[in-house]
């Protein structure tokens, strides 16, 4: 039973009511809870494994240790404070070091998923001006192709053995002394910075400060449940902001041990097999995950220490809800946020949850739909989900899209923060979701912009123009759909539907191809000439 439970149930309107959060000047994660931890050498930190039963475990004191070693390698190789080092790691252990490192020595750490191309990885260092890139030897590969496009580049390391070229991440963090000096970063100090696709353009730069970590100390506390007693596993790849709420934040806050399974794929009877072998008391994954998993026969597993589960990254399904709850006796409790926020609202224990709710608000969080002067609107009453951020901005909220004002500030009108999503409330002050309100497409909990994958298709001498929309998927939720004029000379075929899936895996990440294909003669415009993805979309969901 954690502190904010009476008799085993959280006082949430209690607590709600009397938050306040901690606003320190100056803060450091590294410092201030890695090495609180850290204090006791025995307490573990993480347990990782691989599909060849390869296992391996890091304590506290251990994290700490090597994260200090990676700061001395980064300094002797001219990475400073302000620096921004980009991470393509995967679930390796590596990436909770390189983590903890940047945050140690105050640079700013920008993690990416390791599906990206060469050219996202150079849209990367570029946009953000990145000094040093840390990557494994499969991703290595990928810089090498565009290294000589990104000036600003000075360092590269890479996990997993020597490489021409390269700072070999095991041999160097070896040698290197464990005596290093904290940075004393400012709370409102620049820590992250994760790329996020929006409906225009290539993806922004969305910037985390430390006081990130402190709004996450709610994810850890309220909706993930941890104690430093659990082991809990995220299903996430390292790449995604999901990774920094439920894989490092959440769970070192409450000082929980995270559970790492590498794998080269997804399988729902080995991830079920695991709750069995491993005890593992509390999970979290995007709702594509639990749609797979309760295809399998629930009742043939056994769930062993189990006790608590979340899902996040799209509404989930309560049928599927329903399903897991007869099969492991457990509610899986939805979360709400984003790339830009910590948790702004969820199934929180203690609050009943209504099936297909967004549930409440987080403690810390004041959290309203508006319309569109910024009024709060009645119950039932559907407008934009906000958060209000004066007089003062709760932490964990962005800073800023980096290098990008005008788009900083359509995100805020007036004392609000505009999510760009559509909600009402009940009378009870439940969130129902009702959708975004702009094109990007949620897919299996990757964030999509349809601008990336039309500009793919355009590349290819067969597309004259596209237009990318979702389209509901009962497994993903929802997947990308492509419609698409022809060229002269190229004619509709299934032939030509794998190769410009294949083009689009080829030329950008190919978690963004389109699943879908649909060859149209005209698309619907503006009379400015934009395409009217918004009816397009209508279409295709209305005639699901």
């Amino acid at each position: 039973m954690t502190d904010y439970q009476i008799d085993g149930q959280l006082e949430y309107q209690q607590v709600y009511d009397n938050f306040k959060w901690p606003r320190p000047l100056n803060y450091n994660f590294a410092r201030d809870v890695v090495d609180k931890w850290a204090k006791d050498k025995s307490k573990q930190a993480l347990f990782w494994l691989d599909d060849n039963g390869n296992s391996e475990s890091r304590t506290f004191h251990e994290v700490s240790q090597a994260s200090k070693s990676l700061c001395n390698v980064l300094s002797d190789a001219g990475i400073k404070r302000g620096d921004t080092i980009v991470t393509i790691l995967g679930r390796k252990i590596a990436w909770w070091e390189v983590f903890t490192a940047s945050i140690r020595m105050g640079a700013i750490l920008s993690p990416g998923t390791t599906q990206l191309s060469a050219k996202d990885l150079a849209y990367r260092i570029n946009t953000s001006q990145a000094t040093c890139i840390i990557t494994d030897q499969e991703n290595a590969a990928k810089v090498e192709e565009i290294e000589g496009l990104c000036k600003t580049l000075a360092c590269k390391i890479v996990v997993g053995g020597e490489r021409v070229g390269w700072v070999d991440y095991t041999g160097e963090v070896a040698k290197a002394s464990t005596e290093f000096e904290t940075a004393d970063t400012l709370a409102d100090e620049e820590a992250l910075c994760y790329f996020t696709s929006g409906t225009t353009g290539y993806p922004k730069m969305t910037i985390h400060t430390h006081s990130y970590a402190i709004g996450h100390q709610n994810t850890g506390k309220y909706w993930l449940d941890l104690s430093p007693e659990d082991l809990h596993w995220n299903i996430s790849d390292t790449g995604w902001a999901k990774a920094a709420w439920s894989s490092y934040y959440g769970p070192w806050n409450s000082g929980a041990a995270v559970f790492i399974h590498e794998s080269k794929g997804f399988s729902a009877k080995d991830t079920l097999d695991m709750f069995s072998k491993y005890p593992i008391t509390t999970m979290c994954g995007a709702p594509t995950i639990y749609r797979l998993l309760v295809l399998e026969d629930l009742a043939s597993f056994d769930f062993g220490k189990l006790r608590h589960s979340v899902g996040a990254g799209e509404p989930l399904n309560p049928e599927v809800i329903e399903v897991w709850k007869r099969a492991t006796g457990i509610t899986i409790r939805d979360g709400y946020g984003q790339t830009e926020s910590t948790m702004l609202c969820g199934n929180f224990l203690g609050v009943e949850p209504r099936f297909g709710s967004m549930g409440k608000p987080t403690p810390g969080i004041d959290l309203q739909v508006i319309d569109a002067q910024g009024n709060i609107l009645p119950a039932n009453k559907e407008g934009d989900i906000a958060v209000r951020v004066h007089p003062q901005k709760p932490p964990g909220l962005f800073k800023e899209y980096k290098n990008e004002p005008e788009k900083t500030a359509k995100s805020y009108r007036g004392e609000w923060y505009l999510t760009s999503d559509r909600a009402f409330v009940d009378e009870d002050g439940y969130f129902w979701f009702v959708g975004r309100d702009d094109d990007v497409i949620l897919s299996s909990g990757y964030r999509i912009g349809p601008f990336e994958v039309e500009s793919a298709l355009l590349e290819h001498d067969a597309v004259a123009e596209s237009a990318v929309v979702s389209s509901p998927d009962e497994k993903r939720g929802e997947i990308v759909k492509a419609l698409i004029i022809l060229t002269q000379g190229h004619a509709p075929s299934d032939e030509l539907i794998k190769e410009l899936q294949d083009y689009v895996k080829k030329v950008t990440a190919p978690y963004k191809y389109p699943r879908k294909i649909e060859f149209v003669k005209t698309l619907p415009k503006t009379v400015s000439g934009k395409i009217r993805r918004v009816e397009l979309r209508e279409a295709e969901w209305t005639n699901k």
